[in-house]
């Protein structure tokens, strides 16, 4: 019995094809613009008009020297610390902070932050004697992009609420403190090549951000940022008045001098 031959579909009449193609055309549009809704762009509306800043007393003569100092490309050779194989982790951080107050005894003797230097007895001691100890733990990163560690060092300023933070590098085995700041201090974090302080405002629902950058021309920790954020639902109570010493001054007109930056 011979095959059976399958028979040819009957081609469309033009009218019906031309359904058809309409039919098409319009289901691929459907799922374009389906596909588009899911992940294009969508616009923002309207651009705003960009203004050109207006400068202000073009014939007021500009300033050819700072108002205040804040110290920010001062570095200071640690002496009496030495830096064993040029490795910082080997450096004693209670040592490092010996040698501070050996080095300022004005700013630790009696009226100022005497209870600093009271205190350094208990540094290195186990149990309730160890807690008393004002240095806090030490951090190592490489801030200087040299590819070795170095130490972010951080104690309190007793008596008083001020938080004293440094950051120290190593030069020919060398210890060089390339950064010093104290404030009243909410937080400290390192990001990359700089540490940011966190310090309360007397706005309630603000805090000051300084940012210390690494600044290899200087060889030294720059303040880059200085700004005023806002934290929402946190408050502080306003910060402490200082009295009159050394280190409070220097405290204070660091944070006069950050005043003119912003603060």
């Amino acid at each position: 019995m011979p095959r059976r031959r399958p028979s040819r579909p009957t081609r469309p009449s033009r009218p019906a094809r031309r359904g058809l193609v309409a039919v098409t055309v319009a289901l691929l549009a459907s799922v374009a613009v389906g596909c588009g809704d899911a992940g294009e762009l969508q616009g923002a509306g309207a651009t705003p008009t960009a203004i050109s800043p207006d400068k202000l007393w073009p014939d007021l003569t500009p300033a050819s020297s700072p108002a205040f100092d804040i110290g920010e490309v001062d570095t200071e050779v640690v002496k009496g610390i030495t830096v064993p194989g040029g490795d910082i982790r080997k450096v004693d951080p209670f040592a490092v902070v010996r040698e501070e107050i050996a080095a300022h005894p004005g700013d630790y003797g009696a009226g100022a932050y005497d209870e600093t230097a009271g205190r350094m007895a208990d540094c290195g001691r186990s149990g309730t004697a160890g807690s008393r100890c004002p240095v806090l733990k030490a951090y190592y990163r490489d801030l200087t992009g040299d590819g070795h560690d170095d130490l972010t060092l951080g104690f309190r300023q007793l008596p008083g609420n001020l938080t004293a933070v440094r950051v120290y590098t190593v030069r020919k085995d060398r210890l060089v403190q390339v950064m010093a700041y104290e404030d009243a201090v909410s937080g400290v974090e390192l990001a990359g090549r700089s540490v940011i302080i966190r310090a309360p405002s007397e706005v309630a629902g603000y805090e000051y951000r300084l940012q210390w950058t690494w600044d290899p021309q200087q060889r030294a920790m720059l303040l880059t940022h200085d700004e005023m954020l806002r934290i929402g639902g946190r408050s502080y109570s306003p910060r402490p008045s200082t009295s009159p010493t050394p280190a409070a001054s220097s405290s204070a007109s660091s944070s006069s001098s950050a005043s003119a930056s912003g603060r």
